[in-house]
């Protein structure tokens, strides 16, 4: 599922950031991740945490689309301080530092730091594990008053 949508968001990136958004990196970045979130929802639904959860899908559906905004906030932000505040952007670095430069900040610092949020974020709330919460909510066996121990 991850590596599924990391590809979709490394071609959608550099497909737009390539062509018609090369202006506009983290625009590119920010179209790229909301595809490939669209394609995780389903692959994490119908593979992942399929056994997971238990909530209507719409309920589900808004908290995986609500931790993803966090998430692409997390993925973009690296890619937005290389190149606004760093300024590693041409004229004042050269192409191929540009280019590495957004490389790493997006495709690696911002998608692991997105990645590891998630998966701690669907885990803990949009697929929950269901047992465990039910398990959870028992109460405490009250000791038997006819038990001479007591």
């Amino acid at each position: 599922m991850g590596g599924t949508a990391f590809l979709v968001d490394n071609t959608m990136f550099y497909g737009l950031k390539l062509t018609i958004l090369e202006p506009k990196p983290v625009t590119a970045k920010i179209i790229a991740v909301l595809v490939a979130t669209i394609v995780s929802y389903v692959l994490n639904r119908e593979w992942s945490f399929r056994t997971r959860g238990g909530r209507e899908r719409r309920h589900e559906a808004a908290l995986f689309f609500l931790v993803s905004g966090v998430g692409l906030v997390l993925s973009s932000a690296p890619l937005w301080i290389s190149r606004y505040v760093f300024h590693l952007e041409t004229p004042d670095v050269s192409l191929v530092t540009q280019e590495i430069a957004d490389f790493m900040s997006a495709q690696i610092i911002g998608t692991l730091i997105a990645m590891v949020f998630r998966f701690w974020a669907f885990r803990k709330w949009v697929f929950p594990d269901e047992k465990a919460q039910s398990g959870s909510m028992r109460l405490a066996p009250t000791p038997d008053p006819t038990d001479e121990a007591a």
